[in-house]
């Protein structure tokens, strides 16, 4: 066994993946970052299936199974893309302090993405979002990556379907 055994073990256990070796003659395909665009974060949507629309502040927005999506561009120079989805539900009132009981453990157990509730409309709504600096741009598998974070309320791409306002 190697010396890099194990750290191929837990980068594995950490979602990162274990570089395979090309065919002898087959060229490195080496993705340069490019900057960060609305029109990219569609792109890479569309790519996958997704339908989606851009609302009137220029955000990437979606509902998939029922929860909506946000794809904002934030920073002096539109730099950060932060990534927040919406359970579709409220919480009810008795499920008030097991639901924050759990957002804490999630946020003290997880570096992202962040687990939040908001009182509206009467009641508490569950949020989860990551944000992530591309100042210097980033590739589409970056992009792809960022989208698929893992979060309680991820978007499934089979009941992708285009949202309403």
């Amino acid at each position: 066994m190697s010396a890099r055994t194990p750290w191929r073990t837990v980068l594995r256990a950490l979602g990162h993946r274990t570089r395979v070796a090309r065919p002898l003659g087959e060229p490195v395909v080496v993705q340069r970052p490019t900057p960060l665009t609305t029109e990219r974060v569609g792109d890479d949507l569309a790519r996958r299936g997704y339908r989606f629309r851009v609302d009137s502040d220029g955000d990437v927005t979606g509902t998939w199974d029922g929860n909506r999506f946000w794809f904002l561009l934030l920073g002096d120079h539109r730099e950060i893309l932060q990534v927040r989805g919406r359970w579709a539900g409220l919480v009810p009132p008795s499920a008030r302090l097991a639901v924050l009981q759990a957002a804490n453990d999630w946020n003290r157990e997880r570096i992202w993405p962040k687990v939040y509730t908001r009182e509206e409309g009467g009641g508490m709504a569950l949020y989860a979002e990551v944000s992530v600096d591309f100042e210097h741009g980033a590739t589409d598998d970056q992009l792809a990556a960022t989208r698929s974070t893992p979060s309680p309320a991820a978007p499934s791409r089979s009941t992708a379907r285009t949202s309403s306002p």
